[in-house]
């Protein structure tokens, strides 16, 4: 074993001090290309710690236990994923299904006007059944929901649906 000056009274880092640095390297693999392109297994950050403090057997098994302590889960590529735990990852993985699954799609509602209708709490399931019925209605509602006071219409089409409401209301 070569005892040169440059290795004297240097240790190696403990488990935690190896993984923050595990972390800030992804971190600053994900601000400069998006995601990770590099990492996929604890051998990946060895010439990174060897930067830092001299290569040795137990440099190696201290990176090795500081990413099995991580417990990072990895992306479709195999590639590390630092910002989110399995769970998180298998969660969002079963949202994707059912998003799939289901002909999901989003609906940008900042151009909607919510319109309240009040009505009492045994009314407001019933009256959001019997509004998705009326024809008239029907293009020009894009969600209904129960609220304290009574069912939130949301329109692009505010003066017709109120137009709508009004006539319903007063007949």
């Amino acid at each position: 074993m070569d005892f040169s000056e440059s290795t004297i009274g240097v240790k190696n880092p403990s488990r935690k001090e190896c993984e923050k640095i595990i972390r800030r390297i992804l971190i600053t693999e994900i601000l400069e290309n998006g995601k990770n392109k590099h990492f996929r297994m604890a051998t990946d950050f060895t010439k990174y710690f060897e930067s830092l403090y001299p290569a040795s057997d137990s440099l190696t098994k201290q990176i090795q236990r500081a990413v099995k302590s991580m417990d990072m889960p990895k992306d479709e590529d195999g590639f590390f994923i630092v910002d989110r735990t399995v769970k998180q990852v298998e969660k969002e993985k079963n949202l994707k299904t059912i998003l799939s699954e289901s002909g999901a799609e989003v609906t940008d509602m900042s151009d909607h006007t919510p319109i309240l209708i009040k009505t009492e709490p045994q009314n407001r399931t019933y009256l959001i059944h019997l509004i998705s019925e009326v024809a008239s209605l029907d293009e020009k509602i894009t969600a209904m929901t129960e609220c304290s006071s009574g069912v939130i219409l949301y329109t692009t089409e505010k003066d017709k649906v109120l137009s709508i409401m009004d006539r319903l209301l007063s007949d």
